[in-house]
């Protein structure tokens, strides 16, 4: 059964293997190479996309984890050829990014920041 979820705001159907790593379809089969193989266990930061705005490591997500949402890559970071503002801080202060390291800062400061936890109980 195919896997559908929305890659830089386009439709996209994965008929594999539910557990393929979401890196490797992004890659392999959506031909999007700016999110990068790094450590292969999400603690390098290379292969960040946003997953319904938050930032994720996608070579720990399946899938089948990320079907029916919104996937976003540094490719779908520029809307309408305008880069978003993270990427215009890089660009006006010259901030140099190797390839590994592009997606984990650009995607990572771009992301919506993660829901507050709430606050303890009182007791």
């Amino acid at each position: 059964m195919a896997v559908e979820f929305f890659l830089n705001g386009k439709t996209m159907s994965f008929d594999g293997d539910p557990d393929t790593p979401l890196l490797w379809v992004i890659r392999d089969h959506a031909g999007l190479t700016g999110t990068k193989y790094g450590c292969g266990i999400a603690q390098c930061g290379s292969c960040t996309v946003h997953i319904d705005g938050v930032a994720m490591r996608s070579c720990g997500v399946s899938v089948s984890e990320a079907a029916g949402q919104q996937i976003t890559t540094i490719e779908g970071l520029a809307v309408n050829r305008a880069l978003h503002k993270v990427q215009q801080a890089c660009v006006a202060n010259d901030v140099a990014l190797c390839g590994l390291s592009n997606a984990r800062l650009s995607m990572s400061a771009a992301a919506r920041p993660p829901a507050e936890p709430a606050p303890p109980p009182q007791h």
